[in-house]
């Protein structure tokens, strides 16, 4: 995750993750990719049920729930384990979370045992009512996501009105109180929405917004060809920088980050040292304090099962399941390759990725992107838009 409008408008400087000593524990919401102990945010994928079926769904999720999901008994005993281990966000995912008959008191629950509890959710199911729920449930942030305006988001969400029943999610989350912001996954047939996307985010006062790149996992596999080219991630990428500065130009309280590929943190640092050089070396050690792809490290995933995986792209790999170990235990647990491995990465990595000069500040972008297209989870990030020469291989 890279924070864009932190780093590239200067809305947050060293000293400010620097006051809060750099801890998962102390350090409020905003600051925590700036953290030196790198707990795990955990994303519960906590159902395999879903009202709709997006084409790039990650989770490849279904009309109805699994039998075997994981109980409401064995979710508060994961967050038992989760609030002792230090994890400092538990974020409730699917699927469509809502679909989740205890998700309010799981919610109230993770709150009650002191974690910061995040809901990401298609929005179209959420009311002036199930707003209310989530905000006497303390949630502290709902993500809603809109992949396109109007019928372009439509068809990417197979169902038709899916558009304007998550904007009024988004209202209802608005109006109740709760922090809450836009999602989009950026691919060949929406990025030419994004003009449009912040002038909607304007327009409804809608405060924060993350443009995912697309992860080559789940249903998103089968959407490989409709990825964005590199020139076009580029262009997008450019974007998404223009529009950001021109909010903070007009004092828009309106905060905008790239999610998925970390290729953006180096791109970000040269456009700073191009046209603010004063910033460079703060945003570069904000950068290396972010640390990069922090998969197996920062943040972990588990399903709705109970299996712990890398992170939620990991479908098709675990470490292990809650219901017969902690979370804690298996997180900590080296002796599985791959665990080790995505912990000290960068002796593994090849190509482009090892030689690069910005590998302290990307960590070697996403494996599991890697994984899909090469069949080799150290190969370079083959979603990596900067050339040789700019990642200091001189064209070669």
């Amino acid at each position: 995750m890279i924070g864009v409008t932190k780093l590239l408008c200067g809305k947050v400087t060293p000293s400010d993750a620097l006051r809060y000593g750099r801890r998962s524990d102390r350090s409020p919401s905003h600051l925590l990719q700036f953290t030196q102990d790198k707990k795990p945010i955990v994303v519960w994928n906590s159902t395999k049920a879903c009202n709709l079926r997006c084409v790039h769904c990650y989770y490849t999720a279904n009309a109805r729930p699994d039998p075997d999901e994981m109980t409401t008994a064995e979710a508060k005993t994961m967050i038992d384990d989760l609030a002792a281990f230090g994890a400092p966000v538990l974020l409730f995912s699917g699927g469509e979370p809502l679909l989740r008959q205890d998700l309010f008191e799981l919610g109230s629950y993770a709150v009650e045992r002191g974690l910061r509890t995040v809901i990401s959710t298609n929005g179209t199911l959420i009311d002036q009512a199930a707003a209310g729920r989530i905000k006497e449930a303390g949630f502290s942030y709902v993500g809603i996501s809109l992949d396109g305006i109007g019928a372009t988001n439509d068809r990417f969400r197979g169902m038709s009105g899916a558009f304007d029943a998550a904007l009024a999610g988004i209202r209802a989350c608005t109006e109740a109180g709760v922090r809450t912001g836009l999602r989009l996954t950026l691919n060949r047939h929406n990025y030419e929405d994004l003009d449009a996307i912040f002038d909607l985010l304007e327009e409804e006062s809608i405060r924060r917004a993350c443009f995912y790149h697309l992860v080559y996992a789940g249903r998103g596999a089968r959407i490989q060809a409709d990825d964005l080219s590199l020139a076009e991630s580029r262009d997008a990428v450019d974007l998404i920088f223009r529009r950001t500065q021109d909010f903070a130009r007009r004092d828009l309280d309106i905060e905008i980050l790239t999610v998925d590929n970390h290729t953006d943190g180096p791109y970000l640092l040269r456009r700073v040292q191009a046209e603010q050089p004063e910033r460079a070396g703060e945003v570069l050690q904000l950068l290396q304090w972010n640390g990069g792809n922090s998969t197996g490290i920062g943040i972990g995933a588990v399903d709705h099962l109970g299996n712990v995986h890398p992170d939620q792209f990991w479908q098709h790999y675990s470490f292990g399941n809650v219901r017969q170990r902690p979370f804690s235990q298996i997180w900590t647990d080296t002796s599985d390759p791959l665990m080790a491995g995505l912990k000290s990465r960068k002796p593994l990595l090849k190509g482009r990725c090892a030689a690069c000069q910005y590998l302290d500040i990307c960590n070697g972008n996403f494996r599991v992107r890697a994984e899909a297209v090469h069949d080799d989870v150290w190969a370079p990030d083959p979603a990596c838009y900067l050339s040789d020469e700019e990642i200091g291989l001189n064209g070669q």
